[in-house]
């Protein structure tokens, strides 16, 4: 008993020594308060740095995908295209898309201590047909400048979409120009509709987590609305039958659809917006599995149904598959069980499979198969939070698709063809047959293997 008192009196002398710090401490702690009041800020802040980089990320992905799937020829200009749209991306929103997308708020700062960023031709455009600033919403749960960069890498993505569609024949110069209009007008209007406070929110209870339709829809439909202008590539389609034209590089595109898959854990978790509670943490956590596995259902069911339909898997159905599925899940990634994630994204991948041999019967030549895995995943993931979100409805679901399709489809299409008039968007045969690389750039990118 001895033994154990001396012990305990042992124990007890540096607690009693440290009691003045510990003192100080608490101290301490009670006037650092405000500081542990920040803690939310800070996480969600880190949530929309973190999402925005891993989403930037993805226009690599975008940009190795279609210079894997186009010609040797031809992947200079695609490499050019895609850091230039990006780009153009990043200075149309500043300039007008961020203000227009956000028209109830987020417009003033750039000077305030939110680190956000002023748009102020924005805010003049606006003014100008009688739409008012009104008060600033510095955007209190997170840094203004972090959702200023997360939402820009959406208005990117959308640009990219379009891009890969339209490859091998499109002009460079008029792709850039209708880069600048939908980046900085068509995107932001409707996006606008749904996460800017718009009526497709408040007056149809729109349920649109990531974007399936505000997103890679809008990029679909706008690519669709360039091919039926644009054409064809020459060769294409020859005496009634669909003549295949390979890719360059199935090892880069494949690359490319790593790098998405990755990009898109920032997309989708990114879109919860909030990490500063415990809940919140645990829901982007599930919001991470299920767009895995939803890709994962994607791709195996692209694998599968292309060795049934075929006899041999196809490599090119396999990773749009994936995309097409993590499209899919887009709409709604937090709420499906895990295994109804994996069926939601492997019907994307069955949508691919049957999607690119459809446009093909419509002589709609698309390059890297976009329309079918952001259109028609799209649309296939917005019906699809029917199935696991009770706050969902029918017409809530389907008319802002179909709003949001009627206005992309027809503001593009004016736009590529007041475009086609001024001065044509589609190079000459001639060019084409060389390859878009020497024709409108000068710069091979395999010189060593041109013949």
């Amino acid at each position: 008993m001895n033994k154990l008192l001396k012990v305990t009196a042992l124990a007890g002398v540096p607690l009693l020594a440290a009691a003045p710090l510990l003192a100080q401490d608490a101290g301490a702690a009670a006037a650092g308060g405000e500081a542990a009041e920040h803690t939310a800020f800070i996480l969600n802040t880190l949530l929309f740095l973190i999402g925005g980089f891993l989403v930037m990320w993805m226009a690599a992905g975008f940009c190795m995908l279609e210079a894997g799937l186009v010609r040797s020829k031809n992947v200079t200009m695609q490499l050019t295209k895609n850091v230039s749209l990006f780009a153009i991306a990043a200075v149309m929103y500043y300039l007008i898309g961020y203000n227009v997308m956000y028209p109830l708020g987020n417009w003033s700062i750039g000077t305030d201590e939110t680190g956000g960023y002023l748009g102020a031709f924005g805010v003049a455009v606006l003014e100008a047909v009688g739409i008012g600033a009104g008060e600033a919403d510095d955007l209190s749960y997170a840094s203004t400048g972090s959702d200023f960069f997360f939402q820009l890498m959406f208005a990117a993505t959308t640009a990219s979409i379009v891009s890969g569609t339209l490859a091998e024949r499109i002009k460079l110069w008029p792709f850039l120009i209708f880069t600048v209009v939908l980046t900085g007008l068509i995107y932001p209007i409707q996006a606008s509709w749904k996460w800017g406070g718009g009526f497709l929110d408040s007056q149809w209870g729109f349920l649109d987590f990531a974007g399936s339709t505000v997103v890679h829809s809008v990029g679909g439909w706008a690519a669709l609305a360039g091919v039926l202008i644009l054409g064809a590539r020459n060769g294409k389609y020859k005496d009634g039958q669909v003549v295949p034209i390979v890719g360059s590089n199935m090892p880069l595109a494949t690359l490319g659809t790593f790098i998405l898959w990755l990009g898109w854990f920032g997309f989708n978790g990114g879109s919860q917006l909030a990490m500063g509670t415990v809940g919140d943490a645990a829901d982007v956590s599930r919001i991470f599995a299920n767009t895995n596995t939803a890709a994962a259902g994607g791709a195996l069911a692209a694998l599968i149904l292309t060795q049934l339909m075929y006899g041999k898997p196809d490599l090119t159905m396999i990773l749009n598959g994936a995309l097409a599925g993590l499209v899919s899940i887009t709409a709604e990634p937090l709420t499906p069980s895990l295994g109804m994630a994996t069926i939601i994204g492997a019907i994307g991948g069955v949508i691919v499979v049957f999607g690119v041999p459809f446009l093909d019967k419509l002589k709609i030549d698309d390059v890297v198969g976009a329309i079918p895995v952001h259109l028609f995943g799209g649309i296939w993931g917005t019906l699809a939070v029917l199935l696991t979100n009770p706050d969902a409805t029918f017409a809530g679901q389907i008319v802002p698709i179909l709003i949001v399709g009627v206005f992309v489809f027809v503001v593009s299409y004016i736009v590529w063809s007041i475009l086609n008039m001024a001065g044509g968007i589609r190079v000459d045969a001639e060019a084409e047959e060389t390859g878009l690389d020497m024709t409108e750039l000068g710069i091979e990118a395999y010189p060593e293997f041109s013949t």
